[in-house]
């Protein structure tokens, strides 16, 4: 695989997982009555928080799987499940739980909005999962990059979410979530199957 493909791969899983339209009204309640200049604040502080979470993930990612001896295979099935559990709600049209209620005054960035809003589990996985796929320092620059980029348009649409939500309506912020949750179920799937097949030639030759 190409550094180019590599990177197109990084950015459609990791921004259809971190799912900025779903997330979206949820930044709108806990932003609610606050000025402008004050959303635009706390969500670069959001998504600078969530893109420090991912980054240490990921750069930590293959420490974590010679500390605990996880083969790429077993991670890819583990992440592949993760996304089938992301993606089945979202198919059925249920968007990011509703985060901790946010008291007046108070600095929301970080904590819910940066993690896990942004930075959750689900993205979590994904960048340390990608990590693990990467093959060479091309690869690595190819995932940084697209990290980059897919917080970067999560930025935009934070800032944006007002419009969007009063442009798209209820039903079309629904019909959104639920094609990225059939994006995210078919992602999980080929990590399933990836994993999967190593594994079973390895049987099949051992039996052989």
């Amino acid at each position: 695989m190409t550094a180019l493909s590599f990177g197109a791969l990084c950015f459609s899983s990791i921004f259809t997982v971190i799912d900025p339209v779903a997330a979206a009204p949820v930044f709108v309640s806990i932003t609610q009555g606050r000025s402008r200049a004050e959303v635009k604040r706390l969500a670069l502080r959001a998504t600078l928080a969530a893109a420090g979470v991912l980054l240490v993930f990921a750069a930590s990612g293959a420490f974590l799987f010679r500390l605990f001896g996880i083969t790429l295979d077993a991670f890819r099935i583990g992440g592949g499940l993760v996304f089938l559990l992301l993606g089945l709600p979202m198919l059925g049209g249920a968007s990011h739980d509703e985060a901790a209620v946010v008291q007046p005054g108070s600095d929301p960035s970080v904590v819910p909005l940066g993690v896990p809003l942004i930075g959750g589990p689900g993205a979590i996985t994904t960048v340390m999962l990608l990590m693990g796929q990467a093959t060479g320092a091309l690869h690595v620059a190819a995932l940084f990059g697209a990290l980059a980029a897919a917080l970067l348009a999560t930025f935009v649409v934070l800032l944006l979410a007002p419009v969007l939500l009063s442009r798209l309506g209820q039903a079309g912020t629904q019909l959104l979530t639920k094609i990225m949750g059939l994006i995210v179920v078919v992602i999980g799937v080929q990590f399933i199957v990836d994993g999967v097949k190593p594994i079973a030639i390895e049987i099949l030759k051992a039996a052989g």
